[in-house]
């Protein structure tokens, strides 16, 4: 066997597909609560510590040179303390977490009541008498 025809059977495995599918999601859903944090919480929490600023730009110069107002500003003048790009990533992270937390415990939730489902029972036998019918039929039909 060459080395291309074990490659596309490795490719073909249903588990690299399911992996490549997740990494593709997963970018995906990254974008989603990026932008859930920077458009939509972070403007809240800025709101509710007053003055509507935005943590991407809170750091502390670690040199006496560094005198800009913006963080991309003051990495050009020297070195910076970058705190608060530090506390939205932990923010995105805590988030993202959580999400996963709620979709694992629903997909549990739901693999428990598959589990419990009563397996449907043998129906049951039919009463006596009409049993006993049964067999008189049958015994006629073959007279």
């Amino acid at each position: 066997m060459s080395v291309v025809s074990e490659f596309r059977s490795f490719i073909a495995k249903g588990n690299v597909i399911d992996l490549a599918v997740g990494i593709i999601i997963g970018g995906a859903f990254t974008g989603i609560v990026n932008s859930l944090v920077n458009d939509i919480v972070m403007p809240i929490v800025g709101a509710i510590t007053g003055g509507g600023f935005d943590f991407s730009n809170y750091f502390l110069p670690l040199s006496s040179t560094v005198t800009a107002p913006t963080l991309a500003q003051a990495r050009e003048q020297g070195a910076v303390f970058a705190y608060g790009s530090f506390i939205t990533v932990m923010i995105n992270f805590l988030i993202l977490a959580w999400i996963i937390f709620l979709m694992v415990k629903g997909v549990n939730r739901i693999r428990l009541m598959e589990e419990k489902k009563p397996e449907e029972a043998a129906p049951a036998p039919p009463p006596a008498d009409v049993q006993l019918l049964t067999e008189i039929r049958d015994l006629l039909k073959t007279k």
